[in-house]
């Protein structure tokens, strides 16, 4: 199931974003906060999700939201509730974990916690997700990026096999070098063995999204 992480669009509107989606025939997409702000009236919220569905496109999640406090936590998940999202693509705090898996177990929605690679301090590797999450409900688990995995020095495809049984969101795109400076290039131009990872999602039978998040050329 192919979608789109919304950050790919950033310096478009949500009303570009969906006509954009549409035009590439994607029919789900996560949003980011600059398409959905965190922020919104509950009522806002769901309009601005009823255009996305509207058009034919299923708004499956969002993301990335940052959780730092309890507070955060609650307010993502009526946020994900209000807009009828089944997934959020998140980053909480350690010490929050336990929070998050009360919050799965109330409402039903997967949290698939994002790994951002050197710099990261949470959450660098897949592997860093999984260690602090294996033992929580099984809705909250990975959202394997090959980017920021391939930029830490591992290989994207044995990574996410690894810990295939927790892997709930993929972000696919390829990068220009496996090192902290890679940069994100055109899918096939890069350095990831993109054949090579989507072959092992079907002999692993991923039976969920996989997202493209473009980061290269935003104005275009």
């Amino acid at each position: 199931q192919l979608g789109i992480a919304s950050y790919t669009f950033r310096e478009f509107s949500l009303e570009e974003t969906i006509s954009m989606t549409q035009g590439l025939g994607i029919e789900k997409l996560c949003l980011k906060s600059m398409h959905l702000p965190l922020d919104l009236p509950t009522e806002e919220i769901r309009s601005q999700a009823s255009l996305v569905r509207n058009a034919g496109i299923e708004l499956y999640g969002g993301g990335v939201i940052y959780m730092g406090t309890k507070e955060e936590v609650v307010h993502a998940f009526d946020y994900a509730k209000n807009a009828g999202m089944k997934v959020i693509v998140g980053v909480p705090e350690h010490e929050l974990l336990e929070l998050c898996n009360t919050k799965v177990k109330e409402t039903g929605i997967n949290l698939a916690i994002h790994n951002h690679g050197p710099g990261d301090e949470k959450y660098p590797s897949p592997e860093s997700v999984y260690s602090k999450v294996e033992k929580l409900d099984p809705r909250i688990g990975l959202c394997v990026d090959i980017g920021h995995t391939a930029r830490i020095g591992q290989d994207p495809i044995k990574e996410t096999s690894r810990f295939m049984d927790r892997v709930l969101d993929v972000h696919i795109k390829d990068v220009d070098k496996a090192e902290e400076d890679g940069g994100t290039c055109e899918i096939g131009h890069g350095v990831i063995d993109i054949s090579g990872f989507l072959s092992m999602l079907l002999k692993e039978n991923y039976n969920k999204v996989v997202s493209f998040e473009y980061e290269k050329d935003g104005k275009d």
